[in-house]
């Protein structure tokens, strides 16, 4: 079918049948030749694997001690994971895979680095230091079965920075941040100091600026004109470390399911909100363009490299002097960069990290280092030419053959809302005109609720949902909370609260406010009797 990958082994043939495989294939047969041959591994990034191809979106959250990463985590999936902790000083130490399981576990580092199902083999590199920091939690949450989220641990500021982790953190993060599709960079609204080692964390990205969405949390802790200094002193903050032309993009809200402190910008975290999960929701839908595209990025770094490793081969005497001739090489290799775009058309951003490319000869061989094979970079040319071009004819096709829920995450945070539920993320157009309406009661408490359904005016027995989401916003919870808690209430999903049902919303409100978790259906003592639900 796709003639492009096909080989005279009917049975490879057969593998082809999605944009993931054809890139698999082309990438072992046309791209890592060429990087074993100039050595591409031991300067850049360690080859690809099988898992690389097929893994799920992942989620990676980076952000100073508690600005709330596990806590945005735990907000997403609804659940707590094995391993949480939460607490002001810092309490994530390690760096901690989420990710779907049937059965709730934690895989430590040194096991999951070496099962080939899981995209994190080549971590393997940082050694133990980092492997004993490092471990996958498993827990049976639907949003999981679309994505993998990251927790980091909190970056360290003041006298905390001297504390040596025993690995690298800012080469954890630059290997992580070339292959997640999404990096989320937490602030608190009462922190935007960015220490020397986050500074130095966030430029470990650099080349990745693509993936990163910045949130500052915890807006909710400062009121209106706090958070407008708060936001502008953010801005001049990562203008300093972000070095990029346009303005970076930062969602604004509190994302836990507390009551908000400052509530008098609620809607604002809310739509907020609604472009974030917008965001998010679109990686199981783009995965395989993204994967597509680093592989691109890839290729054309690869092809830079052979030639710089080819232009140093051709300077390197061929009987005596190879030592001093090698430290001569490494210290003009500004110049050796400068031939070498100028002779092969190479843009300047094509061109690796002179002082990394620069520390990593110290330690090379130059007597292992390869001419040029014109082969090897003209078989790379037509991969990035033909084969990548037929590939991406591919991609609407098979999100096409999928079904219409293909690619969206469920459960957790990301339940879409109904059209009655007024407190979905969206401008429901009905509000107004009566179209949404609730109510329900727990008899315990029927007087004081009752008093309060009457003192709304309800018509014909019944409140509109303007009437019903002004008196629960009172409450000051999040939108997100009083959207599952309007879907509970409205058991007989008229679009209309009764007496009973604005009892029952009223009830879960205040179990909410009493620090109890909401039901995902509701047990039947809290199912009002003659109920349809």
């Amino acid at each position: 079918m796709f003639s492009f990958l096909h080989k005279n082994d009917s049975k490879e043939a057969d593998t082809f049948t999605t944009v993931a495989n054809g890139l698999k294939r082309i990438y072992k047969t046309k791209l890592l030749p060429l990087e074993e041959v100039y050595k591409f591994h031991d300067f850049h990034s360690p080859a690809l694997e099988d898992a690389d191809f097929h893994s799920k979106p992942i989620i990676l959250l980076v952000g100073q001690y508690s600005t709330g990463k596990t806590t945005f985590i735990r907000y997403l999936l609804e659940s707590d994971f094995p391993g949480i902790h939460i607490g002001p000083e810092p309490t994530t130490d390690k760096f901690i895979a989420v990710m779907h399981d049937e059965t709730e576990g934690v895989v430590p580092g040194n096991a999951l680095v070496v099962d080939p199902q899981h995209p994190f083999r080549p971590l393997s590199r940082f050694g133990n230091a980092f492997l004993n920091r490092f471990q996958c939690s498993t827990v049976r949450n639907e949003v999981l079965k679309s994505i993998t989220i990251v927790d980091t641990p909190g970056i360290l500021s003041g006298e905390k920075q001297r504390v040596d982790r025993g690995y690298s953190m800012n080469e954890v993060i630059e290997w992580f941040s070339a292959r997640v599709d999404r990096i989320v960079l937490l602030f608190d609204a009462h922190k935007l100091d960015i220490s020397d080692e986050f500074k130095a964390v966030i430029e470990s990205m650099k080349g990745y600026e693509d993936k990163i969405r910045i949130v500052l949390n915890k807006s909710d802790m400062v009121d209106s004109q706090q958070l407008m200094r708060v936001y502008g002193a953010l801005m001049w903050s990562l203008g300093k470390v972000l070095y990029t032309p346009e303005v970076a993009r930062v969602y604004i809200g509190s994302f836990w399911n507390e009551p908000l402190k400052f509530d008098t910008n609620k809607r604002l975290f809310e739509l907020e909100s609604q472009d974030l999960f917008r965001d998010l929701q679109s990686l199981p839908r783009n995965a395989t363009l993204r994967k597509l595209n680093d592989l691109i990025k890839r290729a054309r770094l690869a092809k830079t490299h052979a030639y710089i490793i080819a232009a140093l081969h051709k300077q390197m005497p061929s009987m005596f002097g190879k030592d001093s001739k090698k430290k001569q090489l490494i210290k003009d290799l500004p110049q050796v960069y400068a031939t070498v775009a100028r002779e092969h058309n190479i843009s300047q951003g094509d061109l690796p990290n002179l002082q990394r490319m620069q520390q990593a000869l110290e330690e090379a061989d130059f007597t292992k280092f390869q001419p040029l094979r014109e082969r090897l970079v003209a078989t790379v040319d037509g991969m990035l030419s033909e084969d990548i071009a037929k590939l991406m004819q591919m991609i609407p096709q098979e999100s096409t053959n999928q079904s219409k829920d293909w690619g969206v995450i469920a459960g957790g945070a990301f339940v879409q809302a109904t059209a009655d539920n007024p407190f979905a993320f969206s401008d429901n157009p009905g509000l107004s005109d009566g179209k949404f309406e609730h109510e329900w009661v727990v008899n315990k408490f029927r007087a004081e609720f009752d008093a309060q359904f009457y003192s709304l005016g309800p018509v014909d027995g019944r409140l509109t949902g303007a009437q019903a989401k002004d008196e629960m916003t009172r409450s000051k919870l999040p939108f997100q909370q009083l959207g599952k808690i309007w879907k509970l209430a409205d058991y007989d999903q008229d679009g209309m609260l009764n007496i009973e049902e604005f009892a029952l919303a009223k009830y879960l409100i205040q179990l909410r406010l009493d620090g109890h978790e909401l039901p995902g259906t509701l047990p039947e003592h809290l199912v009002p009797p003659g109920s349809r639900h």
